[in-house]
């Protein structure tokens, strides 16, 4: 038959939730530092303290974009919008930038942060670019 369900009289009712304070990050923060990984498949971006620990993270994929459209500069638009609401909630007021990778996200990510009204003071780009790299194939015979 199912569960039946009990209305309290003059309580709240059993449908509304509480905010967890686990949700509500207890760390407050005013400077931070913004990674970016953009490839051509996805677009990562995570928010670390100045010592280098990982406060928020988020990525295309975790926010539902599937296939091609994670690797799209509006997916990673919507990713940096996310990591910057959250870390106004912690107090955060500038961001160093670190880019990593070559992929469409790249600008669209720090755009956002932009326009959340955080201050961007440096911008670096580490992508990794090999020096020599690995030994090329032999030429095929015929």
């Amino acid at each position: 038959m199912g569960k039946k369900r009990i209305i309290k009289k003059g309580g709240q009712d059993s449908g509304e939730k509480i905010a967890s304070s686990s949700r509500v990050s207890k760390k407050k923060i005013d400077h931070g530092i913004l990674n970016i990984e953009a490839t051509y498949n996805n677009t990562k971006v995570s928010l670390n303290d100045v010592t280098g620990n990982v406060l928020l993270w988020s990525s295309s994929g975790s926010l539902g974009f599937s296939g091609s459209k994670k690797g799209t500069p509006f997916a990673a638009g919507k990713v940096g919008d996310l990591i910057a609401d959250k870390g106004l909630a912690m107090g955060l007021k500038d961001v160093d930038v670190i880019i990593r990778g070559v992929g469409a996200g790249r600008e669209s990510a720090m755009r956002a942060f932009v326009a959340k009204g955080i201050n961007i003071l440096s911008i670096k780009d580490r992508t990794p670019v090999p020096f020599n790299g690995p030994k090329a194939k032999k030429p095929r015979r015929v």
